[in-house]
């Protein structure tokens, strides 16, 4: 598939040249350039940004058209008690019974009664300020965030093997210089079409794009080499590459014997996945293991990059440290323009996990049960560092605690929507339910604020300041380019507020700026250091790429070409084992795999997207895509209505019958509420590092559905 048919040049037509006020795109981590101007306002793409050169996707063209949608919050609503509908009513009226609850709670049941739940679109001024707000003004331990669903695998697999966790490895024009791209698990011709720019470009030059997808999904249809795997199998899929690539001679001894360690037990663990069985396990044919292999290894500059296909998995860490021993292995990462690299999701989903939204860590990517980042992050809040909590739960497993005996009664929500986007959404709709308080910030109406007690209409993208950091490690800087509504808050405004009224020790500001200076303090010293960025370098220099600690250092666009953040500078192999797979195999009951996944036209939960006429247009329902002959056995035709069931609950939608899908497995995307909510099939079972839910294979069974009931 041509990548015109994902990215548009041109805009949509009439599009005014008036555009002016250079910011960035409110969706994914790509975090493409763009202006924002006119009236009525119009976006245009911006040709300085390396991410996009140019181009925007469907969802970044009509990204002004979310400052206008019809249903926009301008007032806080609040119920009057519980069963009572939300009602309209005044900001302070809204914030007096806030802190007010949060009081007679806390005073009740202690600090860890209270939740924050965060998100991964949050600018790193306000992940930093919440991360501060739910630990000094809450003093709760109970904060996670929706980033957790998105990159922990990798960040996870990134700290125990390199010491660091950035997303690339390097800029993303060494995409377009690579001598072989691996994708594994990641579908970019559509979560993020202007990527496909820098691929295209590789391949024009001579490189292979390898796609690693149970599906030929848009992106797999532009590959060199496409391995089609069973749900659930990437890990054994890697190993039994090392395997080849011992056998073949392509390992890269003099780096391996420099800088690494523990290879010989990683060489000794993949001695057992020889070609016939990891064909068995996979469905990858042999011959094609070892064109990919041989792809990679022949390469000078070879990347491999995995997304959430492969690491949304109760494995998800050892899958990504099973490409990460790969590429190790082949010295990729002691190249420029080689290496591992992770396609982070979310438009801050970088910058939003590095300053204090985890369970489990402190601004500058300090872990939180560390003294001397507590002592450091506690002088610069001005407190004591005996007052700031220790870990808390992981994001899956706060909101299942909610309104439980030993969970949070109440819970404030800043950029995200869970009833939508976590897994086994029904339980985690039960546990809102259950809450004495629930708090949320959002600009319309999604479906977690719908069951809020309290909704606070906050800023969108266009409407604030602030930085983020994209897929790269680059600091942007998002400007305001046009007057919020009246009547509507920032959530910095929001968070000062409600420190203030509980009497929160240390400073609160409103303005973005103020804010950024505190967390490059707060942030100095650790690991994702920001101390050298300053507002006045990303204007500049077009953004600067972190770890950067002065302001007189250039940035870190490749952070391990010379050594890895390692205590002895060493990249760390570790053996892993693909074991039993995913954690819930097809059975008799439940013959069919399900995966999940993003299309085109939207993104995330969908609050956003679907409120675009043009993305609705282009995309308007859920839907089950599955193989003809799949359905054959099954007697769907095309367009019939399906009812798909897991041991968690069960969806209705529409079959859409494709043969670039494997003949045991079906597709659905996640954007979409009600009936068709994928979400209520998925399986929370967690990964033990990261905290990972397997959203990305369960067990499930597909039948025609009869609107009357009469089903079979």
């Amino acid at each position: 598939m041509a990548v015109s048919e994902h990215l548009r040049a041109d805009g949509p037509a009439g599009a005014p040249a008036t555009a002016d006020t250079p910011t960035h795109c409110p969706y994914c981590a790509l975090q493409c350039g763009m202006t924002v101007g006119g009236g009525p306002v119009r976006v245009a793409p911006r040709e300085d940004v390396p991410a996009n050169r140019g181009g925007l996707c469907q969802k970044g063209w009509t990204a002004a058209e979310l400052l206008t949608v019809p249903d926009r919050l301008t007032t806080p609503l609040m119920r009057a008690h519980l069963g009572a509908p939300l009602e309209p009513c005044g900001w302070d009226e809204a914030l007096d019974r806030i802190a007010a609850e949060i009081g007679r709670l806390q005073a009740r049941h202690g600090r860890d009664v209270i939740g924050v739940f965060g998100g991964g679109g949050l600018t790193n001024e306000k992940a930093y300020q919440l991360g501060k707000f739910a630990r000094i003004a809450l003093r709760t331990s109970q904060i996670d965030y929706n980033g957790r669903f998105c990159m922990s695998s990798a960040a996870a697999a990134l700290n125990r093997a390199f010491g660091l966790d950035r997303g690339l490895p390097g800029p993303i024009t060494d995409v377009a210089r690579a001598d072989a791209v691996m994708l594994v698990g990641g579908n970019v011709a559509e979560t993020m079409p202007p990527f496909m720019r820098h691929v295209t470009e590789m391949r024009e030059r001579g490189g292979a794009l390898i796609v690693v997808d149970p599906r030929r999904t848009a992106t797999a249809r532009q590959a060199d080499l496409h391995l089609q795997t069973t749900p659930g199998t990437d890990l054994a899929l890697a190993n039994g590459m090392l395997y080849l690539a011992v056998e073949e001679g392509l390992l890269d001894e003099t780096f391996i014997a420099e800088r690494t360690g523990g290879f010989e037990a990683v060489r000794r663990s993949v001695n057992t996945y020889w070609p016939d069985r990891v064909e068995r396990i996979t469905g990858v044919p042999v011959p094609q293991l070892r064109e990919a292999v041989r792809l990679l290894g022949r390469g000078v500059r070879s990347l491999i990059l995995t997304a959430r296909g492969a690491e949304q998995h109760a494995r998800g860490t050892d899958t990504v440290t099973a490409f990460i021993n790969l590429a190790l292995a082949l010295g990729l990462p002691g190249r420029e323009g080689g290496g591992y690299g992770c396609l982070t999701g979310q438009g801050n989903g970088q910058g939003g996990r590095e300053h204090g939204q985890k369970a489990d860590q402190l601004p500058g990517y300090r872990r939180i049960d560390d003294p001397a980042a507590r002592a450091h992050v506690a002088a610069v809040w001005g407190v004591d560092p005996q007052i700031i909590p220790g870990p808390g739960r992981s994001a899956y497993e706060l909101l299942d605690a909610l309104g439980t005996d030993d969970g949070p009664r109440a819970l404030l929500l800043f950029g995200s929507n869970p009833v939508v986007s976590a897994p086994r959404a029904d339980r985690i709709e039960e546990r809102l339910n259950a809450l004495d308080l629930l708090v949320v910030s959002d600009f319309v109406l999604s479906e977690t604020a719908r069951r809020a007690d309290v909704v606070l209409p906050t800023m969108q993208w266009a409407e604030e300041s602030g930085t983020l950091t994209n897929l790269e490690g680059r600091v942007l800087r998002r400007r305001r380019a046009v007057p919020a509504p009246a009547g509507v808050r920032s959530d910095l405004e929001i968070l000062a507020a409600l420190a203030g009224r509980l009497g929160a020790p240390g400073t609160w500001s409103t303005e973005p700026a103020e804010v950024f200076d505190e967390l490059r303090a707060a942030s100095a010293g650790g690991p994702a250091d920001y101390s050298g960025i300053t507002y006045q370098r990303i204007e500049k220099e077009g953004g600067v790429f972190w770890p950067c600690p002065a302001e007189d250092h250039p940035g870190t666009p490749r952070p391990f070409l010379d050594r890895f953040h390692t205590p002895d500078g060493r990249a760390r192999f570790i053996p892993v084992e693909h074991g039993r797979g995913a954690a819930e195999g097809i059975d008799e009951d439940y013959p069919v795999y399900l995966t999940t996944g993003r299309v085109l036209a939207h993104y995330q939960s969908g609050a956003q997207t679907r409120r675009i006429g043009p993305l609705v247009e282009a995309s308007p329902e859920p839907f089950a895509e599955m193989h003809p002959d799949l359905a054959d056995r099954l007697g769907v035709t095309d367009g019939m209505d399906v009812r798909v069931t897991s041991r968690r609950g069960t969806v209705v939608v529409r079959a859409r019958l494709v043969e670039s899908i494997r003949h045991d497995t079906v597709f659905i995307p996640f954007h979409w509420a009600g009936e068709g909510r994928a979400n209520l099939l998925t399986n929370p079972a967690l990964d033990p590092t990261s905290r990972m839910p397997e959203f990305k294979v369960c067990a499930v069974r597909v039948e025609p559905h009869e609107p009357n009931g009469a089903d079979q």
